[in-house]
Order: C-alpha cells, then structure tokens, then sequence
C-alpha cells in the first residue's frame, strides 16, 4: 500500500475584507497580510509558533523575516518566493509550499499575499519596469489589458467568439459575487444590457472584461497529511500543484508576445494541465468545479480549452450552452466570483474558495465537490495550477 503520510495539504484558509483600490487606509498592507494569516491559522486551530514556513510572490512588499517578527514566530527553517505576480506566484506558491512540507524542509508552511493597491503601485501603473517594455510601450502595450486583448482578439478571428461569449462570462461570475457576502460585488448585479453599455477599455475588451483593482489579504496554511490527522482542521488535499512556462513564452510576462503561432492565443498551461492531471490520477472529466483566473473574460475561453474541459475552439459554444453556470452547469466557474467581482487578490482568493469548495462551505457549493482545479494568471510566464481534492 503507497504511503500517502508525507503528501501536502491544506488544513486552514484567512481572509481580510476586500475593498476597491485606495479603500483600506486604516492599516498597512503589511498589516492585513498578517491579519489574514492569522485568520488561517485560526481557521486550521495553529497558532504562530506552530509555524515554521513563508511563501509568497516574487513583488510582495510583505517580507518573511519582517512577518516572523511581527507575528512572534520563534524560528523560520524555509522561506520563499516564486516571480511572476499572480501568474506563477498564486497557485505556484501552494507549489513551493508543498515542496517544502514534502521534502521535510518545512513542517507548516503559510502561503500569502497581501496587496493594498491604494498604498503602492496601481494595477497596470508603473507596472512592468523592465528592460523589454522598450520594446512594447511602443506599440501601446502599457499595461496587461492592452497586452492581452490582442491575443484575444486573435482567438476570436480564429475560433468565431464574440462579445456575447465574454459577457456570459463576466455576468455568470457576478452572479456567483451576488451570492458571496465576502465579494465587493455582493449587491452589484450585472445585466447584458449594463455589459454592453459600459465603456471599451482596450478592444474587445469593455470594463466588466476587467478585473477589480482591490485592497485586501487572504493565506493558505499547508503541512502534511500525516500531520493535519493529528490536528483539528478540515483538511484538503492537495493532488498537484505546478508552475511554468510553455514553449517561447519566458522572454517576458506579458508583454513579448514571442511564442509560437500556435501558442499565441492560449493562456501557455498546456504543458502544465498535463501534469497536473497526470499526477493526480485524474482526467478533465472527474473536475466538479473550476477555480479559473479570470483578470480578463477571454483569457478564461481559452482556459478551457487548454485544462481539457473542450476541444479547441469549442469554449464559446461551451459557455453559451449555460456550462459554467453555478446551477446546471456542467463546469460552475468562480463560484465566489473570481478577480472580476470578488476581488482581485493576485488569484489567492481563488485558492481560498477552492478550499470552500471542497470542504462544502461555498456560498455557492456545488453538491458533492470532491475535486477542484484552481489556476493562475493565464496568458502569463510563468503561469500554475493545481488540483485539490477530499480527504482520502
């Protein structure tokens, strides 16, 4: 019998409130990131002397040896942080951290991000200050938005998406935010009718294209199996975890756009989605519900096509048939209501209501959730992914 003992999991999730960029002036982003991760631990029953772990983004202002301070941590035996903002620091921070668990480094590990834009650096203001920007600014790609509508709109020449596939994205999330007292959009609905009246930010996409620009924190807490049996925590499971990039894609985040032609209108997680499904055991068909990056409404079309849940160039008939809808949907999608409506947490807040939803305490639960894939930023190098499951 394989002994399972040393796998990761997640035994304990935090979050802050979230607020729209500039709206927590009370505290200092480095203060509600030690809020949130003390709502974690409370959440897994550990205090801060249980810790002995960090793992953050590589632009995280919230420094581990500042935080083991503040939080009266006695010692810190692994520290680290993966580049590449919400791309391949969300979800590839769970993949350090069980890295860390895994390879006895670490014993508990706390994944974090705290990011209170209205103190610091807005999103997509200053942003990217690189060698390489030279060589973009140029051509108008300031910011994410302008860098990723082309490859948008490239997919929509290809495949025959229109607008009307990226609002039932946008509204079907809000939905989900509607339901979700947690989202700064709770009691913000979305019609087609306000999508299609809203503003164009950079074509195709309109604002509610867009993610939020938020204030807030949220932390994961992550040991091992054979541990959290000892504690008393609602454990999750997590099945794997991974980050990269694809083929061509790791001259710049965003803004080369130098991969190959048939990588150009993807969100570069082919390769990863292999391996994660080929080290959990599991095929698109056995996800019960999908945690995906949503900082712009086509990069999610393009998700699910590349994580397996349909065929290439199918997604726009995929969503139009009601299938990420939270009710008779055969894939419910940002059930807490994503970067588009929740908050914009760099995707941690997705990782935060995957545990939700595995553990059945979504506001939106889908019934009988025993398997969750949650991604980061797509379109993204690096990008990452994982898969968490029940108990078993």
């Amino acid at each position: 019998m394989t002994d399972n003992s040393k796998l990761a999991c997640i035994v304990g999730v935090g979050e802050t409130e979230y607020t729209r960029w500039g709206g927590i002036q009370d505290r200092s982003q480095f203060q509600v990131a030690g809020e949130a991760i003390l709502a974690a631990l409370k959440d897994a029953n550990l205090t801060p002397a249980d810790v002995d772990g960090f793992v953050s983004y590589s632009d995280d202002a919230n420094d581990a040896s500042l935080m083991q301070v503040a939080l009266g941590i006695p010692e810190l035996r692994w520290t680290a942080m993966l580049w590449g903002g919400g791309g391949g620091g969300s979800c590839g921070s769970i993949s350090l951290a069980t890295a860390a668990v895994e390879s006895g480094q670490a014993n508990v590990v706390v994944a974090y991000r705290g990011l209170c834009q209205g103190q610091s650096g807005r999103y997509g203001r200053g942003a990217f200050n690189f060698v390489h920007r030279n060589f973009i600014n140029p051509f108008g790609m300031f910011a994410p938005v302008q860098m990723l509508a082309l490859q948008t709109r490239r997919y929509m020449h290809l495949y025959g998406a229109t607008s009307d596939h990226l609002a039932e994205i946008a509204i079907s999330t809000r939905m989900n935010a509607n339901r979700n007292p947690r989202a700064f959009m709770y009691e913000k609905s979305l019609t087609r009718e306000q999508y299609y009246a809203s503003r164009m930010i950079s074509d195709p996409f309109r604002l509610f294209d867009c993610c939020l620009e938020s204030d807030g924190a949220a932390a994961a807490v992550i040991t091992t199996r054979a541990r959290a049996r000892n504690m008393d925590a609602k454990r999750v499971d997590i099945l794997a975890a991974a980050h990269g990039s694809g083929p061509g894609w790791g001259t710049g985040p965003l803004g080369s756009h130098n991969m190959p032609d048939d990588d150009y209108a993807s969100t570069n997680g082919r390769r990863i989605a292999r391996e994660l499904y080929a080290r959990a055991g599991v095929t698109p068909d056995d996800i019960d519900v999908a945690e995906i990056y949503d900082h712009f409404t086509g990069l999610v079309l393009m998700a699910l096509e590349d994580y397996g849940f349909c065929g290439r160039g199918e997604a726009p008939g995929f969503v139009e048939d009601g299938n990420i809808r939270w009710q008779g949907g055969r894939l419910p999608l940002n059930t807490h209501g994503g970067n588009l409506s929740q908050a914009y947490m760099h995707g941690f807040n997705h990782i935060v209501e995957g545990v939700r939803q595995i553990r059945g305490e979504s506001t939106a639960q889908v019934q009988d959730a025993k398997l969750c894939l949650v991604t980061g930023g797509l379109g993204t190098a690096p990008t990452s992914a994982l898969i968490l499951g029940e108990p078993a």
